[in-house]
């Protein structure tokens, strides 16, 4: 076996060949020059990279928010074209009836839309005996009334539902006010 290393190329050259003996002013200004050009070069190429790359980051978790929301939210659009068949069902069960099969029959179909409604995210309000929020109520008839306090939500003619802790629909409701 031959244990012998191979010699490198740079040992064929002479030490007088491989680097110039002398070397000028200007050269050593020169490389300076170029040295703190590139030096000033990669320092902006590499805060390009980190904007970039930060620009990515923000844009990537502002996708992800949004498709999160769309997705939490695509529902909603839904509950609300099916709210006032809800209300339907609700009239219809305050309607007396002589067929008491029907009526727990119209019992029973609101119960699971009501119940499915709320599985997907929709939550009624409760306004009744509550103090007036324009927020969540909106007000179709005030009524002058010594008998409740000021503002305080008398009857509801249509009820409120929230989706998921925002506001789907507020409720019209009757107001009572002072004289």
């Amino acid at each position: 076996m031959n244990t012998e290393k191979p010699e490198s190329k740079a040992s064929e050259v002479s030490p007088d060949e491989a680097l110039p003996v002398e070397t000028t002013e200007g050269q050593i200004t020169a490389l300076t020059e170029d040295r703190d050009r590139l030096a000033a070069e990669k320092a902006e190429l590499h805060d390009r990279l980190l904007r970039a790359r930060a620009e990515f980051d923000n844009f990537r978790r502002r996708a992800e928010r949004e498709r999160s929301e769309y997705l939490q939210f695509a529902a909603a659009d839904l509950v609300k074209d099916l709210l006032p068949i809800l209300d339907d069902f609700e009239r219809a069960l305050k309607v007396e009836t002589a067929d008491r099969n029907y009526a727990k029959g119209i019992e029973l179909i609101y119960q699971r839309f009501a119940d499915t409604l709320k599985r997907l995210g929709a939550e009624p309000i409760e306004s009744v005996g509550r103090k007036f929020d324009p927020n969540i109520h909106e007000a179709v008839q005030r009524e002058q009334t010594e008998e409740a306090e000021d503002q305080t939500v008398l009857e509801e003619y249509q009820r409120g539902y929230n989706f998921r802790g925002k506001l789907l629909r507020p409720a019209w409701v009757k107001v009572a006010v002072r004289p």
